[in-house]
């Protein structure tokens, strides 16, 4: 069984890594997202196809918010939108709830949106799977190895035993 939802938040590089690191992902595309109203800009986003009976929606919308700063309004919103992006009306309903249930544990307004998936341009094919081709990179290192380090922390038995592990520096 294959579902798919899409995350937009922070670099697409960073969010594919993320997605790519779980049991039940069976596909991250990476790329760019567009959707409708005020948001029809692309924004740096992942789909991400998943196994519901090995890793939930509410799982992947929990690891979403932790792994990027879903709080946090920066100027760079634009070009990394926070969001969630559904391709159906129970999966926006799962999302809002979800959203409205983890609040609590933010001390900051998640700022992430509930938006309808629109369109999808993938990234050129030297960015794709960018951490697992380059993890020593500076880059991967800075901004990468932190969020994989937090699911090692707060997400463990929903990682690949490769990322179970691993040791992160």
């Amino acid at each position: 069984m294959n579902n798919k939802i899409a995350f937009g938040g922070g670099c697409h590089w960073c969010t594919e890594a993320v997605f790519q690191a779980l049991k039940g992902v069976q596909k991250v595309e990476q790329g760019f997202i567009a959707s409708n109203k005020d948001h029809t800009t692309f924004s740096e986003a992942v789909i991400v196809h998943y196994n519901p009976e090995i890793i939930t929606l509410d799982i992947l919308i929990q690891i979403h918010l932790y792994t990027h700063k879903s709080t946090s309004n920066h100027s760079m919103r634009t070009k990394y939108r926070s969001a969630i992006y559904y391709f159906s009306e129970a999966q926006k309903e799962v999302a809002a709830l979800l959203l409205a249930n983890l609040q609590s544990e933010f001390e900051a307004t998640i700022i992430t949106k509930t938006l309808p998936f629109k369109d999808f341009k993938p990234s050129e094919a030297q960015f794709k799977n960018y951490y697992k081709n380059n993890p020593n990179k500076p880059f991967c290192q800075t901004y990468i190895n932190p969020k994989l380090k937090l699911l090692q922390a707060k997400f463990s038995k929903h990682l690949t035993d490769n990322l179970q592990r691993k040791s992160i520096s």
